[in-house]
């Protein structure tokens, strides 16, 4: 497994990043376990969640990271993990139980550490931006968790180009802790972060660790034959507003799945694989969060790391994107 500095840190972390929004979940704690033992020993050594992770929706929220706690400790592996989580969402009913405020950053850094069994994150991500919040007060509490010795480094996610540059100029400004990482969705099937928001992470040192590699699955081309969703797949499972189904679900879409799965099945090639393959050889590209269900989920997926794609499978796999009908819905091309 290969490691790669995040962003202009000195930070290394393994080119495949194990997503746990599963936990609690489409997986037990015994699944859980277990699929974080087979990460650890394909050499994956960071780990991904959020405080409200399996979902608000699920009632079942900070459970996600309760499991990735458990498992840290009782396999004493703090040490050797990269662990990164989030905050933003709704982990109460009161008015400042979500959001970016100082104080709700403050109260569900404490919450998520219990959780997590640790007295350190090393990765404090920012999950979504908060309107209603200044970025300054937001960067001015990140930064004190920092200096508290609770937070390491600091990184956004589902942040918009435009977002993500006025916060590296206000902490330029302010003197303040800066994001080194940012978290945008990514794969074959959608890549507008390429116009913006990749050169600009590129030229100010800023780490990208991609979600979504395999698109949900659909990139697995087990969708191509029955074009149904099984039960316990992110299209059947617990997930907000159907979000899978919006983002991927589309009759388009899902025959240029059947065109890749085609030309790369005649070649002997797992679509699964490349598609893992793709995502990390794009040069902007840090780490990809790859989840699963089962351990043999994960297994089949990171072996999209040894495959190189020849110059002709590169331009099939690129040709996707441009051969897709435009979103139409502004609001889920912005997911």
């Amino acid at each position: 497994m290969k490691m790669k500095r995040l962003g202009g840190t000195g930070l290394k972390v393994s080119e495949i990043c194990l997503g746990t929004m599963t936990f609690s979940n489409q997986a037990d704690l015994d699944t859980s376990f277990a699929i974080m033992d087979t990460a650890e020993q394909v050499g994956v050594n960071f780990f991904d969640t959020a405080n409200v992770y399996p979902g608000a929706n699920t009632g079942k929220t900070g459970t996600t990271e309760e499991f990735v706690g458990k498992w840290l400790h009782e396999r004493q592996a703090r040490e050797r993990i990269v662990l990164a989580t989030k905050v933003r969402g709704k982990m109460g009913e009161q008015p400042n139980d979500q959001g970016l405020s100082r104080k709700h950053i403050i109260s569900a850094c404490e919450a998520s550490l219990r959780r997590l069994q640790t007295d350190y994150i090393d990765l404090y991500q920012v999950h979504q931006v908060d309107l209603e919040t200044p970025i300054d007060e937001t960067l001015s509490a990140l930064d004190d968790l920092v200096r508290a010795g609770k937070v390491r480094y600091i990184g956004c996610s589902n942040f918009p180009t435009w977002r993500l540059a006025d916060a590296l100029w206000t902490s330029k400004v302010e003197h303040l802790e800066r994001f080194v990482s940012v978290q945008p969705r990514y794969n074959m099937l959608f890549r507008m972060i390429e116009d913006e928001l990749l050169p600009l992470c590129q030229a100010h040192g800023v780490g990208v660790i991609v979600y979504n590699p395999l698109a949900a699955g659909m990139l697995s081309g087990r969708y191509v034959q029955s074009r149904s969703a099984e039960s316990g797949s992110r299209f059947r499972s617990q997930n907000p507003n159907d979000l899978y189904r919006r983002r991927y679900w589309d009759d388009a879409l899902m025959s240029e799945v059947e065109r890749l799965y085609e030309y790369f099945t005649a070649r002997g090639k797992s679509l699964t694989h490349v598609a893992v393959a793709w995502v990390l050889a794009q040069p902007a590209i840090t780490s990809a969060i790859v989840g699963a269900s089962r351990p043999e989920q994960l297994l089949d997926s990171v072996q999209g790391v040894d495959l190189t794609l020849s110059d002709e499978e590169m331009q099939m796999c690129n040709d996707v994107w441009y051969n897709l009908p435009r979103l139409r819905d502004p609001e889920v091309a912005r997911r």
